[in-house]
């Protein structure tokens, strides 16, 4: 394409998932309903682990922050999508364009190293039972979630950068829900060769080195399980206090791999948008259930939680029980 054929573009178009004007009011309503429940779930897993003394421990203090990467992934992407839907249109801003691509990356790449750390969480709890207040300290922890707060936002600006080095041409149509710098890599004028290989360079580093981690901390903690419990029962009980994570993992990661590779097969774009709803909508909705119905502390906190507001409502309004 010729360059003098483009200019700088203030918007561009998302095509969403469909184009039929009769499913996108269930649409609508549909992925309404599921950003509400991610936000409902998550809220309530940070208000229950700030608020029950019990929970003051490493495992939730990571549990906390990200629920809080889950809703944050969720409001990048879900409110512009309801939007679209409900007004029937398509456009979005290059700065709002820009923002997706920044917040997206940063909070799925912060969700994937907490994922790290608490895989590692549950190899210490294991395999050093006895030194694990010793070396799960406050200090270490907020560390930790500091460290992959700061690896996730040079990932972002690392994407920043790519994106602010892209040159593109009018009415730029991407088909997808929202602005996935993968997809504007093929809708760029300018050359994008550089920019494709280091997006795969980043992918396999921010996204292989964590899960290599989480791996290797689970063969660890399976060695470490077959090797020192005799009984069925001690070895059930050390699975299930990783199972919530492990489900966590397979769920991010299963649906990460399966994106890939459908886009990869798929010759169509659009096929590519529906599978991202998987990680995009469906596993932050679904997180707050996993870790809600594998943990019984969490279970028992929310109930203990629910029943400080009822007697608190008795209290303030003693007629209401009478």
């Amino acid at each position: 394409m010729d360059p003098q054929n483009c200019t700088h573009i203030s918007e561009f178009f998302l095509l969403g998932l469909t184009e039929d004007l009769d499913l996108k009011p269930l649409l609508f309503v549909l992925f309404l309903s599921m950003y509400l429940v991610t936000l409902l779930g998550n809220l309530l897993i940070i208000l229950t682990v700030t608020s029950d003394s019990h929970l003051h421990t490493p495992m939730y203090f990571f549990l906390s922050n990200l629920s809080l990467a889950d809703i944050s992934i969720s409001t990048t992407t879900v409110p512009k999508m309801l939007v679209n839907l409900q007004t029937h249109s398509k456009s979005i801003t290059y700065a709002g364009c820009l923002a997706q691509v920044i917040f997206f990356t940063l909070f799925a790449s912060l969700e994937s190293l907490l994922l790290t750390v608490m895989a590692y969480d549950r190899l210490v709890a294991i395999c050093h039972p006895l030194h694990y207040l010793v070396i799960m300290n406050p200090h270490l922890c907020g560390l930790s979630v500091l460290v992959s707060l700061s690896i996730s936002l040079l990932n972002s600006q690392l994407h920043y950068l790519m994106m602010s080095q892209l040159t593109f041409c009018a009415d730029v149509e991407i088909p997808h829900f929202f602005c996935d710098l993968s997809q504007l890599l093929n809708l760029a004028c300018s050359d994008t060769s550089t920019s494709n290989i280091l997006i795969y360079f980043i992918g396999a580093i921010f996204g292989g080195i964590p899960l290599s981690g989480i791996l290797y901390s689970y063969m660890r903690i399976l060695s470490s399980i077959l090797r020192g419990s005799s009984s069925s029962g001690g070895r059930y009980k050390a699975f299930s206090t990783c199972g919530s994570h492990l489900s966590v993992v397979c769920l991010l990661y299963g649906t990460g791999l399966g994106v890939y590779l459908s886009s990869a097969i798929s010759s169509s774009p659009r096929k590519g948008a529906v599978a991202s709803v998987m990680y995009t909508v469906f596993t932050p909705m679904l997180n707050p259930f996993i870790y809600s119905l594998r943990n019984r502390d969490i279970k028992s906190a929310l109930w203990r939680t629910i029943r400080r507001v009822t007697q608190s409502e008795q209290l303030c309004h003693p007629y209401l029980g009478s």
